[in-house]
């Protein structure tokens, strides 16, 4: 099969890579449709230690086959996928699930290849199903909206709080649109803008974050990856605030992190989110996808695709094996 490989850094289009068998709780994906995210333009430049395998782990595909102990019902189905394939032995994966797992593998992140290919195999407990009324273009928004509901699991958003998310990018789009469901005024924060012509777009209040002021916001969520949106975001954060980390990115912080103790900042770091009610919001149109999407590449175009995904400010970039 074609796959996207990544080795050293250095990013390969294979047309003969080999193609994966489902192991006994395992399906056989037909990958319909992947999207590129800002984690695999990051391990391109070397996070987490450098990966070696297919990238990619936002997807929507079709079951194609599956092992000897999965229903045969699965077969046909329109299926998105959790990331995370724990141990499923360990306190953590019995008591809180296979996000933390110290034995682990993540899709197309760590020792477990990913959907920038034609096929692809999960455990059938990662897999949910899509609804009928809900496109290949929306579910394969699933997981970065489920990481944006995280945020929702993880802290109280209350009505009446200030929020602000810096970086008006793929993720930060849908963590504006998720808060404001709580009924919270939220403020996206961009650089320059035009970037700010699509959170407008979308009905969410917009500023430059150059002229937002100290200590304005009770709840800030970083989502830009970059030195300059952490110190922002720690600017903007008011005393005894909540900041919210949701970007991963290779290299080193260089932050002053003294208001954090002095103004006794709570911060939480925040990942991998429910899928479940990712797919109702996406069903029921309460989250607004499609506008995200910049562009679409074949698979066999894959290099120019993650070019494109790299420059500054694009959107949604996604991948259709089919496509030729």
């Amino acid at each position: 099969m074609r796959a996207l490989y990544l080795a050293e850094g250095q990013l390969t289009l294979c047309s003969d890579y080999p193609r994966p068998e489902a192991g006994p709780d395992e399906a056989l994906i037909r990958v319909a449709l992947a999207g590129i995210c800002s984690t695999d333009l990051e391990l391109v430049k070397g996070y987490a230690g450098g990966f070696r395998g297919v990238l990619g782990h936002e997807f929507a595909g079709v079951v194609e086959a599956v092992g000897s102990s999965v229903a045969a019902e699965w077969v046909g189905r329109r299926v998105v996928g959790g990331i995370n394939l724990g141990c499923r032995r360990c306190p953590v994966c019995l008591g809180d699930g296979p996000e933390h797992c110290p034995n682990r593998t993540t899709l197309g992140i760590h020792n477990k290849d990913g959907v920038f290919a034609d096929y692809v195999t999960l455990p059938v407990v990662n897999l949910l199903a899509v609804p009928d009324g809900v496109a290949d273009e929306e579910a394969v928004f699933t997981e970065p909206l489920a990481a944006a509901l995280r945020i929702r699991e993880q802290i109280a958003v209350r009505p009446a709080a200030r929020a602000a998310v810096v970086g008006p990018g793929r993720l930060g789009l849908l963590v504006a649109q998720v808060l404001a469901l709580a009924g919270t005024e939220v403020t996206v924060l961009g650089r320059r803008a035009e970037s700010l012509a699509l959170p407008q777009q979308l009905g969410l209040a917009t500023a430059l974050v150059d002229e937002e002021k100290d200590d304005s916001f009770d709840l800030v969520v970083e989502a830009t990856g970059n030195d300059a949106g952490f110190a922002h975001s720690l600017r903007l954060v008011r005393p005894r605030g909540t900041l919210v980390l949701k970007s991963t990115f290779a290299g080193q912080a260089h932050i002053n992190l003294t208001k954090l103790v002095v103004s006794e900042i709570t911060v939480v770091g925040s990942r991998c989110g429910p899928f479940a009610p990712a797919l109702r919001l996406l069903a029921s149109g309460a989250v607004q996808v499609r506008p995200l999407i910049e562009a679409e590449y074949p698979l066999a175009d894959g290099l120019a695709a993650f070019e494109h995904a790299a420059r500054p400010g694009v959107r949604k970039v996604l991948l259709r094996p089919d496509g030729s």
